[in-house]
């Protein structure tokens, strides 16, 4: 059989090289795999222990009462029993809810509105896009320091600039019902920059023939936004829809340097309750219930979202 084999091998053309088979090296790819997980180890160990230890002990931090002194006492569900007497509990999450809306309204479109219209833009688009991502690059406690200013009602920069026009002044920070939408106003600045870049990025790549032959259809601006552009663009606002929803749940920043979670409540937010439990009550089984809590609601709507927009990854 290995005669008959060997006879029906082509014979080699003279002047050319005669092929050889270079013999396997044994273990190859067991030894390659061992490599790559050598160089993965440290990665997981230190992802391990600054990220899914904290975790673990926060969890059980939930169903113990300590101070981070004593030694902790298992209280079981005693922590999320107090935490839903609280009447602060349902005020925290209302306002965040509010935050959230009103974020979705104000700061979600805005990026995309800006990175339409700065994509038509030839002269001078380094520039634009620079000054719009300049808001990312200040530290937000500055800016936030900054827009504060600007609030003042007394010598604010918003309420002299409406004042020459007959209107205001208004108490932007001091009053309940506008003390919510102020924040929204300073957040949608201080973070649409990268999100503007990103949509930008994506424009680039919607061929121009689909504008082109919209145009030839007769399409005017908005159709060709409408037909052409949101379609093209829907995976990339479904991501960044996702990324808004978990951003301004885990609001904190702004109501804890603007307003400190007043007037009156209106802008305590649940990651500023935490913080309060913790820091200023030394209820840390409480904190730790409620950042559990919360973990498990944005897992539920990372869920709820991804699978009522799977379809939009397909088209």
């Amino acid at each position: 059989m290995a005669l008959l084999t060997a006879s029906r091998r082509p014979a080699p053309v003279a002047g050319e090289p005669v092929p050889r088979t270079l013999p396997r090296r044994r273990g190859t790819g067991s030894r390659k795999q061992f490599t790559a997980w050598l160089f993965l180890v440290p990665a997981l160990l230190v992802f391990g222990l600054f990220a899914w230890w904290p975790i673990a002990r926060s969890l059980l931090l939930s169903f113990q009462k300590t101070n981070l002194v004593e030694p902790a006492v298992w209280v079981g569900l005693d922590n999320f029993r107090t935490l839903f007497d609280d009447p602060l509990l349902g005020t925290a999450v209302g306002n965040t809810l509010f935050f959230v809306v009103l974020g979705l309204l104000i700061g979600f479109p805005a990026p995309l509105i800006l990175a339409a219209v700065m994509s038509t833009v030839r002269r001078g688009a380094g520039v634009f896009r620079f000054l719009v991502y300049l808001p990312v690059v200040i530290p937000p406690v500055v800016a936030i320091l900054l827009w504060k200013w600007f609030y003042d009602p007394g010598s604010g920069l918003f309420n002299n600039v409406l004042g020459k026009f007959g209107l205001g002044p208004y108490p932007w920070l001091e009053s309940s019902g506008s003390a919510m939408p102020s924040l929204v106003l300073e957040a949608t600045w201080a973070g649409m920059g990268g999100a503007v870049l990103i949509y930008l990025a994506a424009m680039v790549g919607i061929p121009g023939e689909l504008y082109e032959a919209a145009e030839v259809d007769g399409a005017g601006i908005w159709r060709r936004i409408r037909h052409v552009m949101l379609p093209q663009l829907r995976s990339v606002i479904g991501l960044l829809l996702l990324v808004q929803l978990i951003n301004t749940v885990q609001v904190f920043t702004e109501p804890y340097v603007f307003t400190g979670g007043g007037p009156e409540n209106s802008t305590l937010t649940v990651l500023l309750l935490i913080f309060r439990y913790a820091f200023q009550d030394g209820e840390y089984g409480q904190a730790a219930a409620l950042s559990f809590l919360m973990v498990l609601a944005l897992a539920l709507l990372s869920a709820v979202y991804l699978r009522a927009t799977r379809s939009w990854s397909k088209s």
